[in-house]
């Protein structure tokens, strides 16, 4: 049996919304420390438009990663500079729960199972 992360009763929020030109989204979940800084996306879907989008993390998840034990290390080897765009390292939230061993997000129908975000 497979065992999905589930939102928690109480949780706290971490990481900024940063607000950006990246050619797959606009908004993202920034991590920073000094002058480094790590994006994080999460993949949304509009029902009656039927519109898929990349964007900011669900809040509940951000404090989950932020006070994991394995997110300082994840961070110092996946963080880097802003670019000349003003663009951040990015990664999916599917990413980055898979790399600290969490209980992965279901699945949804709707979600790409293939995708790439040039940084």
């Amino acid at each position: 049996m497979k065992y999905y992360y589930e939102k928690p009763e109480n949780w706290v929020g971490a990481g900024t919304v940063y607000i950006c030109n990246h050619p797959l989204y606009n908004r993202c979940t920034l991590f920073i420390d000094g002058k480094i800084g790590l994006a994080i996306v999460q993949e949304h879907f509009n029902a009656t438009t039927k519109t898929r989008w990349w964007g900011t993390i669900d809040p509940w998840l951000a404090g989950d990663l932020y006070f994991h034990s394995g997110f300082h290390d994840f961070f110092i080897t996946h963080a880097g500079e802003k670019d000349e765009n003003g663009l951040y390292p990015t990664v999916t939230i599917r990413q980055i729960m898979w790399a600290l061993r969490m209980k992965p997000l279901k699945k949804e129908y709707w979600e790409e199972t293939k995708w790439a975000i040039p940084t």
